[in-house]
């Protein structure tokens, strides 16, 4: 059974298969099938991230869920361990953080019971919700605190696996699209 850093490696190769451009194309049909969900369109909070090059593009997501009226989150790397959610406001917020990732400036949000939806990112995803992260573990700490959003794994098909390993730490989504 292959482990989880061997499975990273895999899934960086496979990426290097695209272009930027490629990828962006190849995020459009999972972020149209996120936005009809009625999960999300019931939701008044929602957990996003603002995509790197090589994961699903979701800046256009934030704007069309913020136009919808949603409060929108997104993380904010503190520290090599730690995230923190900050509210999305608009695009004039954002300023580059940890790994070159956007990031918003306001100030931290801790009223995790009130996120209905939270849509995540991976390095790869099973059929049962398994996730395969970067490996520094932010969004399993983070859906630990946010027991009762619902969690969405978003992914590009070639992400998809039979079977991703598990830790006891490891956080299931609760539906995955690709």
């Amino acid at each position: 059974m292959i482990n989880k850093k061997e499975l990273r490696k895999e899934v960086r190769l496979l990426k290097k298969q695209y272009s930027d451009e490629q990828l962006k194309e190849l995020s459009y049909s999972t972020i149209r099938k996120l936005l009809e969900l009625s999960y999300v369109k019931e939701a008044k909070t929602i957990v996003l991230y603002c995509s790197l090059p090589d994961e699903v593009y979701t800046l256009d997501a934030i704007h069309a869920l913020k136009d919808m009226g949603k409060k929108i989150l997104l993380p904010a790397v503190t520290s090599e361990t730690e995230m923190e959610l900050r509210e999305y406001n608009n695009d004039n917020d954002l300023r580059i953080g940890y790994f070159n990732i956007l990031e918003p400036c306001g100030k931290p949000f801790f009223n995790y019971e009130e996120i209905d939806v939270a849509i995540i990112p991976g390095m790869g995803f099973d059929k049962t919700g398994n996730r395969l992260g970067r490996g520094k573990g932010y969004y399993d700490r983070f859906l630990s605190k946010a027991k009762d959003a619902r969690k969405i794994g978003i992914c590009f098909p070639f992400q998809l696996f039979e079977h991703i390993p598990t830790d006891i730490h490891d956080i299931k989504m609760d539906m995955v699209l690709s």
